[in-house]
């Protein structure tokens, strides 16, 4: 009788008046509609908890991923000087990517990078005495470090390469000229500040200039130091992608044109092909030797 009065199938009223077994209605109406007896085991929803008991919760991921973020990912630098204008302009915030030297990327012709200071560049620099809060913003990567001494300029030759530039001649890669006036300042002369070269770029280091360049102390001028001014690829701390500060500079930084001329990389290239061959000629020379022997006997 109980399974059809909660199915409706039969009179709920006649029996909620003359409850069976001494029941009171009062008693049968509520197990019937809460579903649930004190023996069955079932618990009312636990409180929610408070946002105030939370909120250190989510600060500490919301730390933790920033600074994860910032370790393996993307960090924010800001330009202190007019080196790189008018690519960057003073105060401008660049993103950089961290990410990909990890998989063993190396930098590349043209890419605008940020590097520690190999040594004996910044020497004369000053930098301002950051508070407690932008030591720690910093640290977590929410804001651009004031106390880390890092420069940010344009790779123009990278390990293999040959570079030079004669007063009033272009830079030279190669022996390719570059094509630069769409990026360095404008009125700006490619090096006659301070010629250079040839030089020789070493293996797994880079060579560096700044847009502005007549305005610039990049590798022309510490050829003095250990490296001859090129830079060790393993103070690069990853290519800048981004200006994302301010709003109205929000722009890309993509590789000009004039470094993906194919014959930039032919001096480089000859070199592997001209070792093989060499390597391969005294093994033909003694197969037709022994040929020739052989057919002479015959």
């Amino acid at each position: 009788m109980a399974v059809g009065a909660r199915s409706g199938h039969d009179e709920p009223e006649d029996r909620a008046e003359h409850p069976e077994n001494g029941e009171s209605s009062e008693v049968a109406g509520r197990t019937e509609s809460d579903g649930d007896s004190p023996d069955s085991g079932g618990t009312a929803p636990g409180k929610p908890r408070s946002f105030w008991k939370e909120l250190p919760l989510l600060i500490g991921i919301a730390l933790i991923l920033a600074l994860l973020i910032k370790t393996f990912l993307v960090q924010a630098f800001s330009i202190p000087s007019d080196s790189m204008q008018d690519t960057l302009q003073r105060g401008d915030r660049v993103l950089v990517d961290k990410l990909t030297p990890w998989f063993g990327s190396e930098p590349q012709r043209g890419e605008v990078v940020v590097f520690h200071d190999p040594g004996g560049w910044l020497e004369s620099a000053q930098t301002p005495a950051p508070n407690v809060a932008q030591k720690f913003l910093s640290f977590i990567g929410l804001m651009p470090s004031a106390e880390e001494k890092d420069l940010i300029k344009r790779v123009i030759a990278i390990g293999g390469d040959t570079v030079e530039c004669k007063e009033n001649g272009p830079v030279t890669v190669n022996g390719v000229a570059l094509e630069e006036t769409s990026f360095i300042y404008p009125g700006n002369t490619p090096c006659n500040d301070e010629p250079f070269g040839p030089i020789k770029v070493p293996e797994g280091r880079i060579w560096v200039m700044g847009d502005h360049r007549q305005n610039s102390l990049d590798s022309r001028y510490h050829q003095e130091l250990p490296g001859q001014g090129t830079v060790s690829t393993d103070e690069v701390v990853g290519r800048a992608i981004v200006v994302a500060w301010p709003i109205n500079r929000w722009a890309t930084l993509p590789i000009p044109s004039t470094f993906d001329q194919p014959g930039i990389n032919a001096a480089t290239g000859l070199v592997p092909g001209a070792l093989g061959v060499a390597g391969a000629l005294p093994l033909v020379l003694w197969r037709r030797k022994r040929l020739t022997n052989g057919c002479t006997a015959g």
